[in-house]
């Protein structure tokens, strides 16, 4: 059974950091993107990065680019998003997801929350001015 479980989230002032992680258990693809989402209070779910596993290749909503950086660590099957220069439109709650590569014809970067199948819960991020 294909898990994740996003966690880190807090309430940080406005220029803070945080980091959140993204556990994952039960990965039996050859090639899999794990993204992160987020969604804010009264509107819809936004992609906002996304790594690749067969090679590491990243993107990024221009929204946090400069900003976020999104990193893998396979030993411990975690992904991690490291958030930087917090802005109040930040505050949203937090998702991971996993997009399977080849399912369907999905290419692997992706920051649609449609081509990603599995969803962890979210973990929220409130950043106070």
């Amino acid at each position: 059974e294909v898990q994740l479980q996003a966690s880190g989230g807090g309430t940080v002032q406005v220029g803070g950091s945080l980091t959140l992680s993204c556990a994952t258990s039960g990965l039996t693809f050859d090639d899999f993107t794990i993204g992160w989402f987020r969604q804010a209070p009264g509107k819809g779910r936004e992609g906002v990065s996304c790594i690749s596993s067969s090679d590491g290749n990243a993107i990024y909503a221009d929204s946090v680019k400069g900003r976020f950086t999104i990193s893998s660590d396979n030993a411990k099957n975690t992904v991690y998003l490291q958030m930087n220069s917090l802005k109040p439109e930040d505050t949203a709650v937090y998702y991971c997801a996993i997009l399977v590569v080849g399912t369907a014809g999905l290419r692997p970067l992706s920051l649609n929350l449609y081509d990603y199948y599995y969803w962890g819960q979210g973990t929220l991020v409130t950043v106070s001015s």
